[in-house]
């Protein structure tokens, strides 16, 4: 088993330099949650703020956790988000392949190279994967860890199953550089000589992310704050292969409140779940930003962000250590203002699938009805419950003729219907013009104030307390035939 240098000088050949390389690297294990967003973007970010390249990365060496159709969620939000990559599995690039699980070979060289140096070694111990997954293996228990190299290639060569662990020295210190958090050093003694390539021939997800990160010439390494306790094996690893280490950007976590993290276990939502309940992608992508990072400079008190007025204005040095919670209506906050920042009609286009879900005439515009409710929604999700009506007159009670403020009572709003009742009949075009001016000087006519004729007749015509528009628009939407049939409805009710 003679290590072959050849390959590795041609491996070393193809690693592009001399611009900031980024990597978004997901497992394709089902949705895309908030932590794995913003760690995307903060990536891509990164790179484009640099003029560097931003690429993607499938790890699936995990084959247990594996969901059918992640992958296609993953560049499906990707897509949505804006979030453009220059290299990976779809677009190929100089560094190919960008999945994982095509670079297996590459992995089992790159392991036998490391026990070559003497900062890796064969183990033949028989160890269950569980006691592997909780890190707590003793070196000072395994006896392959000082095995002569020729026996242990011997045993290898004989069929032997084995794993290849990493060499960690017994004694000293390891200190590793985070943007983030700056120096941190651990005792040697306190890591463990953690498996690099398992019994299938398969890297374990810490040794793949550092061969391909190197390989792929990553300069900055984005992550969550989970995996600074192994930052220093990471170092070890580099080191041993004598491979410059990139920048570590680790990113702490997004919380549910002060105790919790975000968890889909626990149902907090994912970017899908998010557009599900309403939010557009610019608003969830903008909040995002925010959670745990922070604009510095002219822009420090900034809350609203597009996407390339982010890649001006990030900075790694405005990533904060503390964790950040997730707070759905500061969210709701951020979607109310891009819904009202929409024109009329993208706001249209948007509301549309929303509208028709309970406004299923077609005789009733779209486009109006959306011009009513742009500046009185949150979500897109409030929308069918703000115009049901519309199809169908509810059920209401005659209590919701009263309101002081617009000084009715159930008589005052009777009286109020039969009066306008032939005025509506008889109006000669049915405008949201002639509609608000017959109604404002009838009111006037009549010795009342506008809001005395108004609410009843929008009690009668929609038979909620709360409406998107007023009277004047609800009747031109609902066309003369269907106003006057629900205002004799409300002079009945009220009778």
């Amino acid at each position: 088993m003679s290590i072959d240098r050849k390959y590795f000088e041609e491996m070393e050949a193809k690693i592009p330099h001399g611009k900031v390389r980024t990597r978004f690297a997901p497992s394709p294990t089902g949705y895309m949650h908030v932590g794995n967003l913003r760690t995307a973007l903060y990536t891509y970010l990164i790179a484009r703020h640099a003029g560097g390249t931003f690429l993607l990365r499938i790890e699936d060496t995990d084959q247990g956790r594996l969901v059918e159709g992640a992958t296609d969620v993953i560049y499906r939000t990707m897509a949505e988000c804006g979030l453009s990559h220059d290299e990976g599995p779809d677009v190929g690039g100089p560094v190919a392949p960008y999945i994982q699980s095509e670079r297996r070979d590459t992995y089992g060289k790159y392991a036998e190279l490391l026990v070559e140096r003497g900062h890796a070694y064969y183990c033949f111990c028989e160890k269950a994967e569980s006691e592997e997954d909780s890190g707590e293996f003793d070196r000072a228990d395994d006896p392959c860890r000082d095995l002569p190299l020729e026996e242990a290639k011997a045993r290898v060569a004989a069929g032997e199953p084995y794993v290849i662990r990493q060499r960690i020295p017994k004694e000293g210190t390891t200190t590793f550089h985070d943007a983030s958090f700056g120096d941190i050093t651990v005792e040697n003694k306190t890591l463990d000589d953690q498996v690099l390539l398992k019994r299938d021939g398969l890297p374990t997800y810490n040794f793949a992310n550092v061969i391909d990160d190197h390989l792929m010439g990553i300069t900055h390494v984005v992550r969550g704050s989970e995996y600074l306790s192994s930052a220093p094996k990471y170092n070890l690893l580099y080191e041993g292969f004598g491979w410059e280490i990139p920048t570590y950007v680790h990113c702490s976590p997004v919380m549910r409140d002060a105790q919790h993290k975000m968890s889909k276990r626990n149902g907090d939502p994912s970017y899908e779940d998010l557009k599900a309940q309403g939010y557009l992608t610019p608003a969830i992508l903008n909040y995002v930003a925010l959670l745990g990072w922070s604009p510095r400079g002219e822009q420090a008190e900034q809350e609203f962000f597009t996407l390339d007025e982010l890649v001006k204005a990030f900075d790694i040095s405005g990533i904060s250590k503390s964790p950040a919670i997730f707070d759905i209506e500061k969210l709701t906050y951020f979607n109310a203002n891009y819904l009202r920042n929409l024109s009329p009609g993208e706001f249209c286009k948007v509301a549309t699938p929303y509208i028709r879900e309970s406004v299923k005439n077609e005789a009733y515009s779209v486009s109006e009805i959306s011009s009513l409710l742009q500046a009185r929604c949150e979500k897109l999700t409030d929308i069918p419950e703000k115009v049901d009506f519309f199809d169908a007159l509810p059920e209401y009670d005659v209590e919701f003729y009263t309101n002081k403020k617009s000084k009715t009572d159930a008589a005052v709003s009777l009286d109020m219907l039969q009066k306008v009742l032939p005025k509506l009949e008889n109006l000669p075009e049915w405008t949201n013009d002639a509609i608000h001016d017959m109604l404002v000087s009838f009111a006037e006519e009549l010795g009342v104030k506008n809001a005395t004729l108004m609410w009843p007749l929008r009690i009668a015509v929609a038979g909620k307390l709360v409406t998107p528009g007023g009277a004047v628009e609800i009747c031109h939407i609902l066309g003369r035939e269907e106003t006057i049939a629900r205002v004799k409805a409300g002079i009945a009710k009220l009778s």
